[in-house]
């Protein structure tokens, strides 16, 4: 008689299985549902680093006169060499 058994269980597996997973999923999806609430609460979102960061540089850039600029001809700054002529002799 068991030898039977399991093997109408093995051979029916499949068609049971499947309805039985359905009901399970069912129940525990109105379940959680139940417990959680009716209506969700909205969650503020917070802004993405790169938002904050495009407000920050906005917001600096309304701080700023850009009229009044530091001409070429003030700048201390020199070009370095190039670094493919570092090694060459200069040419006179």
């Amino acid at each position: 008689m068991w030898p039977v058994f399991w093997t109408v269980v093995r051979t029916y597996a499949p068609y049971v299985t499947f309805p039985v997973a359905f009901v399970v999923g069912a129940v525990g999806y109105h379940l959680e549902w139940f417990i959680r609430g009716k209506d969700p609460q909205p969650v503020e979102e917070e802004k993405s680093i790169s938002e904050r960061r495009e407000d920050r540089k906005l917001d600096e850039l309304l701080g700023k006169d850009h009229t009044q600029v530091v001409s070429l001809k003030d700048k201390l700054e020199f070009a370095p060499k190039a670094v493919l002529n570092r090694n060459r002799p200069e040419k006179n």
